[in-house]
């Protein structure tokens, strides 16, 4: 993690902070019932965790579309379609039940990865990117599989 800006670096780990609180409040039921008396049920378990990765999978289309915009000619196209991919992922499959939705977040951010990976390899994701990338999705995947899995 050396490569990737400090403020990057912060910034994407305190992005974490709802998966993780997702992931303990199932893991631990008794913090889980005072999150949802103190600040309500979406802020607990599974919901926390869907209702936000759905936010970021968006955020992350808008990231991809920045990136694209440095694309020229056809690889441009690409990455323009590449882009919405995400954001359309999270819209269209996260619907269902919290454990369909969970493992269509998973996909979604696994997918996301391998999208990051291809701007990363045309030129217009900065060095570092990939880094922090896969150390966050690492981190996004372990939290949803506890909301599938367990």
């Amino acid at each position: 993690m050396t490569g990737v800006p400090r403020s990057a670096l912060i910034l994407g780990l305190a992005g974490l902070i709802p998966f993780l609180w997702g992931a303990i409040t199932i893991l631990q039921p008794g913090l889980a019932d005072w999150t949802i008396r103190s600040i309500g049920p979406r802020f607990a378990g599974p919901y926390v965790m869907l209702f936000y990765g759905a936010i970021i999978l968006a955020f992350m289309s808008g990231v991809l579309w920045g990136f694209a915009t440095k694309l020229e000619g056809n690889q441009a196209a690409v990455g323009y379609v590449l882009s919405v991919i995400p954001a359309l992922w999270a819209f269209f499959t996260t619907g269902g039940g919290p454990v369909s939705a969970g493992m269509s977040l998973m996909a979604g951010f696994a997918g996301l990865l391998g999208i990051d990976w291809l701007f990363w390899r045309f030129g217009v994701a900065p060095e570092w990117w990939m880094q922090l990338r896969v150390l966050l999705t690492a981190i996004v995947l372990g939290c949803l599989a506890v909301a599938v899995f367990l």
